[in-house]
């Protein structure tokens, strides 16, 4: 299963600073002198920037879809223009909204809705002269060269997403899974490095404008809550679900140990990166069947088969998909859904393949990207992108601000959420599998290790993502350290080390979409967190009665009414709302997903007796 950000168009002005007009520093103290500095002017202030954003972002998103769909330099050149545009113009806006946030007497909301737009910025540019061009036409530089990446298999030449389906392929020899690895690193992130560094730079001259230390800590200040309280928070939270990953890269480790030998894979310490099915190690599903037990380790059916077995085309599967949403009470997608989407690669042309949900007009021209292969990984990855297009629909009558979701771990864990309820008993219900094909509880070990393989593996590169970035928005971490200390924070969370050596001055980071792309990562740990929250939650409204991993809650429209009033929220509100509104609690925690792997956490700590633990 891959993990996608939501794309530009529903999240542009409110928290990716991206997007348009080189001169608009005149224009803005004329727009301000017309709203006095009062708490009504404040407000009429912030209802022209809400409009002025929202025309922009649709003409914008236009020109991003197009751009990511048809990659050339004319289509480059016009995303680097607009993004120009938007950068300047949210960096503004940021910079009057920090004014009109020192009046006294302001409404609560236009207060709230001040802070979102000084503090909902991605990559901010100074106001320097021509830096908001440069900084975007790094930033397209980057995302392009990004999409256009190749590496080798065999010493022949091979696309991004079928590099990552290869590396998957349990065929493939280590020295293969370790040319694969190497050459994609070195050829996609080598390349960025300078660029990358002249970028943060940037970036943290426009975040001083803003009043803020660096990038990285305008980043955290977007959760409701002062920035070094929701580091503690994040600290918190993988202090929860520490043990139960240990346990898993113990029992992982033995596994490849027994199956390449010490000279591949040592007993103790770190895991060989490449081995585990996935270039950046983030998930490790793909080499279930080498880690699998003898007995319960078969679960009794392959969802890829199974796909192949109904003969689901790529539409198909995203059919299957908005079934599930429709079960519980949702309506339809619109026609233009099907017409406008990209579902496969296409042939004559160079893309980006990196599946992501769209909103072009922030009402109904609800889109998702992708180039789906007919498999287990693209059909769960299909509920996580339409789990964003439906958030986004549910929340459109908000102001534009308010076009969000509660915190950006919300819009990733939405979908997430949906994908844990495809269950064997889930899987019969749609007719792809047969009642007697359901596996039993004997059977409860191999399914939980299978969604632990990506869930429970994910977690500690959903973390150290962003805390390599904070580190080199800081300045702790210079450009001359950037690929060592990249992966000093993957060997210290996630216990994982490249397959060869790898040089100081490699940009290894610059491989992984997410770093180039600029989308801020910590969202995907918050999601993992947050979509067993939300399970837990729907299973309880459902009634669900058995042990958590087994249950479905499709077709239940009264959770999909109590979900449903929570994503018409949107942003609204601030995120420990949202969250009591649908989980009664109002602090993000790891015990529902502990209480989801509690059998699998005995089991593998049975298994690892006597097994070195740690790295």
């Amino acid at each position: 299963m891959k993990l996608f950000s939501v794309s530009l168009a529903a999240l542009a002005a409110a928290t990716i600073a991206t997007p348009a007009l080189a001169d608009h520093h005149e224009e803005t103290e004329t727009a301000r002198a017309e709203y006095s500095m009062t708490p009504q002017g404040a407000a009429d202030w912030v209802a022209m920037v809400e409009q002025t954003m929202f025309d922009y972002t649709v003409r914008a998103s236009q020109v991003y879809w197009v751009n990511a769909t048809y990659i050339t330099t004319d289509t480059d050149a016009l995303a680097a223009q607009f993004g120009a545009e938007g950068t300047e113009m949210s960096v503004n806006y940021a910079l009057e909204a920090a004014k009109y946030a020192e009046i006294d007497g302001l409404d609560a909301e236009v207060k709230r809705k001040l802070d979102m737009l000084r503090n909902g910025i991605v990559l901010p540019a100074p106001t320097t002269a021509g830096a908001a061009t440069e900084l975007n036409e790094i930033a397209t530089s980057l995302n392009s060269q990004y999409g256009k990446g190749k590496g080798t298999l065999n010493g022949e030449e091979i696309n991004g997403s079928d590099i990552e389906a290869e590396m998957g392929n349990l065929d493939r020899t280590p020295e293969e899974l370790a040319e694969m690895w190497a050459s994609w690193h070195t050829n996609v992130g080598a390349p960025m490095k300078e660029d990358y560094a002249r970028m943060v730079e940037i970036a943290n001259e426009g975040a001083a404008e803003l009043g803020f230390d660096n990038v990285g800590t305008m980043w955290r200040s977007g959760y409701d809550m002062p920035p070094e309280e929701f580091s503690e928070e994040l600290e918190r939270m993988w202090q929860e679900v520490a043990p139960l990953y240990q346990s898993l890269h113990t029992y992982v480790r033995s596994k490849l140990n027994e199956k390449y030998g010490d000279d591949i894979q040592p007993a103790s310490g770190p895991i060989r990166a490449d081995l585990l099915g996935n270039m950046w190690a983030q998930e490790w599903g793909n080499i279930y069947p080498l880690v699998a037990p003898e007995g319960a380790g078969d679960i009794g059916y392959d969802l890829t088969e199974l796909i192949e077995q109904k003969g689901l085309s790529e539409v198909d599967m995203v059919k299957v998909g908005e079934q599930f949403f429709s079960s519980l009470g949702f309506e339809p997608l619109p026609e233009t859904f099907y017409e406008r989407s990209q579902f496969v690669k296409p042939q004559d042309r160079e893309v980006v393949c990196h599946a992501s949900a769209w909103d072009i007009d922030n009402k109904d021209d609800i889109r998702i990207k992708m180039c789906i292969k007919r498999n287990a990984d693209d059909f769960i990855t299909i509920h996580h992108e339409l789990g964003h297009n439906y958030y986004q629909r549910a929340y459109k009558e908000q102001e534009f601000l308010h076009l969000n979701g509660a915190n950006d771990g919300f819009h990733e864990a939405i979908g997430d959420m949906i994908a844990l309820s495809i269950t064997p008993e889930y899987l019969v219900q749609i007719d792809m599998l047969d009642r007697e094909d359901v596996p039993g509880a004997d059977k409860d070990i191999g399914l939980l290790l299978r969604q632990a393989m990506d869930k429970v593996a994910f977690l500690p590169f959903g973390l150290l993502v962003d805390k390599w970035r904070w580190g080199v928005f800081d300045g702790s971490i210079q450009p001359g350290d950037y690929n060592v200390a990249w992966h000093d924070l993957k060997r210290q969370y996630q216990g994982i080390t490249p397959p060869v050596e790898r040089p100081a001055d490699a940009f290894d980071p610059g491989a992984k979409y997410h770093i180039p792309g600029n989308t801020p990562y910590t969202r995907y740990f918050l999601a993992r967190i947050l979509q067993f929250q939300f399970y837990k939650a729907a299973c309880d409204a459902a009634g669900w009665e058995g042990p958590l991993h087994r249950c479905s809650f499709y077709g239940n429209e009264d959770v999909g009414e109590k979900l449903n009033a929570m994503l018409e929220m949107g942003a609204s509100k601030p995120w420990p709302d949202a969250l009591e509104a649908f989980t009664g609690t109002r602090e993000m925690s790891g015990k529902a997903m502990m209480e989801y792997f509690a059998p699998l956490k005995a089991w593998l700590d049975e298994q690892n007796a006597g097994q070195p633990s740690g790295w």
